[in-house]
This record gives structure tokens, sequence and C-alpha cells, in this order.
């Protein structure tokens, strides 16, 4: 009998020995990735996403991207991407999530377009204590109603879009009086308005509101909407449209002359540059939610970059790009910079100290985990015009926006930061 329990003794502790040796030496890295592969969102967001994802985690397991992070893998051991298809909403992606870390046993999950996907799985990311990165969603709620140890956003809010945005105008408009707006009737497009209606006021209060439209999103048809902001005409037309919505709205707008006497400003416009570029009025005001694409800074990384993207998908990367894959590049620094020894996977809780505060380079140049007590990116803005020359699309009256003037500081909400005249802003 003792024979016996000595055996199973000696059988228990070589077993355990053999877990915890895979746990520290893994054959593989299992990331989770999540994001629009079908959908109204997919199009122009999730699967240029995870065309990025692909052609960087490549790149990664090569070896071949520049230092700091030409070392194979995440720490040596190659990553094996297992995608999840964010399409479905809040719920699902709160199963789908569970499911990642549960059944697929994830070292880390990359992920989440949606505003409220990303209000949904942190609170879960939590509870299960795995590491966490929210590699697009706009909403500055995420760290401002919570504090999170696992949980990371590597990209800017969409603060930044509307406070650069209202600066833009009022530098680049002479004579501003009037705007109007029309914006998606969800949180996004409701938060995108509040804040750049909220940060008119502070910076330029003599110009007035002639109207707001709050079409449903992916409506596809602004009939109504077109003629209202006719008859109610401004200077300057917010919207913070995307994917089919901005496309059709350009469309229909442009065929009953909207934009003749009124400019037009994108936040999101970035997006539908290139593929888009015959339809952009002369003059419209673009954004991409950050330095991306054709506002990326000039570096050898981003050309390495943007060549290799056009060669390998045919088209400019996008912001989505940028975004994933400065998430999955923040997640690979800060992992080797919490390991101990080469071919190891530490734990979520070091990978996570060693995330805070994090300062690194990528394609669209530096990204700062300022804000959220470490946990959340700030980024500069950038806001330009569109125009052709010799039929080429070319950028003009580009302004970069620093990180510290279009972002509030660590502990403050956006809302009151703009309440206050953007107190402790630095825009030099």
């Amino acid at each position: 009998m003792l024979k016996t329990i000595s055996k199973i003794a000696v059988c228990g502790a070589l077993a355990l020995g053999t877990v915890v040796s895979a746990a520290n030496a893994a054959d593989n890295y299992k990331l989770g990735l999540v994001t629009f592969l079908s959908g109204g969102a997919a199009g122009p967001f999730g699967v240029p996403a995870k065309n990025g994802a692909d052609m960087i985690i490549d790149a990664i397991n090569a070896g071949t991207l520049p230092a700091p992070y030409n070392k194979v893998g995440m720490n040596g051991v190659k990553i094996d991407p297992v995608y999840v298809d964010e399409a479905g909403g809040a719920t699902k992606q709160v199963s789908e999530y569970r499911n990642l870390v549960e059944r697929q046993g994830v070292n880390a999950v990359v992920g989440y377009i949606s505003s409220g996907d990303c209000l949904a799985v942190p609170g879960v990311a939590e509870e299960m204590k795995k590491v966490t990165v929210l590699f697009d969603c706009g909403t500055p709620r995420v760290f401002e109603e919570a504090d999170y140890k696992y949980v990371f956003r590597t990209a800017s809010t969409t603060t930044m879009d509307s406070v650069a945005a209202v600066r833009y105008i009022s530098e680049k408009v002479k004579g501003l009086k009037s705007v109007s707006g029309i914006n998606q009737n969800y949180s996004f497009g409701q938060d995108s308005w509040n804040d750049f209606s909220k940060s008119l006021e502070q910076l330029n209060a003599g110009v007035t509101v002639s109207t707001t439209q709050f079409p449903k999103i992916y409506a596809g048809q602004y009939g109504a909407e077109v003629s209202a902001l006719m008859v109610n005409p401004s200077e300057v037309i917010h919207s913070s449209f995307w994917g089919g919505d901005m496309e059709a709205f350009l469309l229909q707008g442009s065929a009953r002359g909207l934009f003749d006497d009124q400019q037009v400003l994108l936040t999101c416009g970035e997006t539908a540059l290139y593929k888009f570029t015959d339809n952009f009025p002369e003059g419209t005001i673009v954004g991409g939610r950050g330095p991306n694409g054709i506002f990326a800074p000039k570096s050898d990384f981003n050309d390495w970059f943007q060549k290799e993207f056009k060669a390998r998908f045919g088209t400019e990367p996008t912001y989505p790009v940028y975004h994933m894959v400065q998430a999955i590049l923040g997640l690979k620094l800060a992992t080797e910079k919490a390991a101990a020894a080469e071919g190891e996977i530490p734990t979520d809780e070091a990978v996570a100290s060693a995330f805070e505060y994090l300062e690194y380079d990528t394609p669209a140049g530096k990204v700062v985990m300022a804000n959220g007590n470490g946990h959340q990116a700030i980024q500069e803005m950038v806001f330009g015009q569109v125009s052709k020359v010799d039929g080429e699309l070319v950028m003009k009256e580009v302004v970069r926006y620093p990180a510290s003037c279009v972002n509030p500081p660590n502990g403050v909400k956006a809302e009151d930061w703009i309440a206050s005249g953007f107190e402790g802003a630095v825009c030099n």
C-alpha cells in the first residue's frame, strides 16, 4: 500500500513538473485575436486589422523586425494566432473571451473594435487574470470608470479626435461662425459629437450649431439628413461616420451639391482615402485616429511596414492596421521585459507590471502608456485636407497636435478636462 502511494506521489510530482516546465518553456505562444470578420465593420476595420496581425506575426516569428522587436516570437517562443469574429454583440464576446482563456488556453488576448465590447470584456479579463490589450475601440470610459491590472489599451481614445478637430477648424477655417453635425445614433457617434461640441464651446464660443443629425447606424440612405444640412447650412459639417455609411454620405451629399459651399470634416476619413479617393470633395478635412496611414511619421520602420503591407495585400495600411500592430508590439515588449530567461513565458502578473507606463516606437511613431495609471496610451493627433495634384491624392494644410495637447492628464476624465478649458494642455 505504501509502495503504491509512493508511486502515485512520484508520478504526480513528475506530472506537476511537466506542467510547470511546459508553462515556463512553452512550445508556442497562443495569442487570442478578436476583430470583426463579418458584418458592416469587417470590410473597413476588422479584416484590415487581421491582415496587419498576420503580417506582423509572420515577421515576429521570422525574427525580421528591427530592434527591439528582432527576437523571434514572444521571447523566443513562436506565436500561434487564434482568431475570433467580434460580430454578435457584447454578451457573445464575453462568452467568446471565456472560451479563449478556458478552452483555447491563450497566453494573452488582443482585440475589440466596438466600444460596447471594450466596456464588457475588461471585467471578465480581471476576473480571469489574463493580460488583455484593447487595440482600437475609442470610448474614454474604459479607464475612467474602473481600474484594471490586466487590461491595457494601446491606442488613444476618441477624445483626441474631437479636441484636435476643433483646434484645427478654429485655426484653418477663417471667419468660422457655424458648424453642423451628422453622426451615427449610437455611443460612438453621440460621444464624438458631444466631445466636439463641448470643445467648440471652450475654444470658439461664438460659433453656433446649425443642426445636428443622428441617423441610425448602417442606415445607408441619408436623403432627409442631407436636406436638413442644406436647409441649415454651416461652414463646417462634422461627422464621425466610418465605413459604408461614410462613403454613402459622401456620394449622396456630393450628388446634391451639399459640399459645394460647406466643408466636411471626417474624423475617421483616413480609412477610405485610398479606395474612395475620387469621391472625396476637394478640401475635405480628414483625421486618422492618430498618426496613422498617410499621417504616419517618416521612419525606416514605417517605410518597411507600408511597403510590405501593400505588396502583400494590394492596398495601403489604414489606421485599424496600425492600431492592431502597435497592440501586438506593445505586448511583445512587455512580455520580453518581464521574462527572466530566453524561451520562457512570464506570468500574467509580471507582464502586466512590465506593461504599465511602457513607452515604445511603432510604425505610427511613439506610443506612451501615460493615462489610466499606465494602462491607457496617448498619441499625437493629425488632421489635413484632401487635395488632388495631377490626379494623385495629397494632403495639404497638415497639422500635428502633440499628445499632451489633445489628451487629458492622467486621472482626469475627458469631459471634466474639456469643461475646464483643457487645463494642463501643452500644445507647443
